[in-house]
């Protein structure tokens, strides 16, 4: 595999993150709900997910027999962070609150890798990982006093 196609996929993930909340927002008023421009943007997800599985991998369903039952509350975070996304954008402004997740979001793996939790390995919390951490929450205060 490329090494710069991790890249590639985070970078594009983080533009589809930036954008997804707006377009769940404008599903949700257009249709006069969040939760169900948030279904529906699962929905489409599942179709895409299922045709590229298909398509591309087509991993036995069997093999799902090994997973623990935690392991399937990937979906529920995800469901959670869409809705949670469309609600907060238009009244935060998508900057705002995508900095704020972030935030959140950095804060939270910091800790994950400490203890290693959910399978990962520990990462030891450094002063440069703090200094990191204080930077990403100093750009969530001037993005949202901004």
């Amino acid at each position: 595999m490329n090494a710069l196609a991790p890249l590639i996929v985070a970078l594009l993930g983080g533009i589809g993150l930036a954008v997804q909340p707006s377009t769940n927002a404008a599903l949700g008023r257009s249709i006069g709900s969040v939760l169900l421009a948030a279904l529906v943007s699962f929905a489409v997800g599942t179709v895409i997910l299922t045709g590229v599985w298909l398509m591309a991998d087509r991993t036995p369903l069997a093999n799902l027999r090994d997973a623990r039952p935690w392991m399937f509350m990937g979906g529920a975070y995800g469901a959670f962070f869409v809705a949670a996304a469309a609600f907060a954008a238009p009244r935060l402004g998508l900057a705002s609150m995508l900095t704020i997740m972030i935030a959140a979001q950095v804060v939270a793996a910091v800790v994950i890798d400490r203890f290693g939790l959910i399978g990962l390995p520990r990462t030891p919390i450094s002063a440069v990982r703090l200094a990191g951490v204080g930077l990403v929450l100093v750009g969530a205060v001037l993005i949202r006093r901004g």
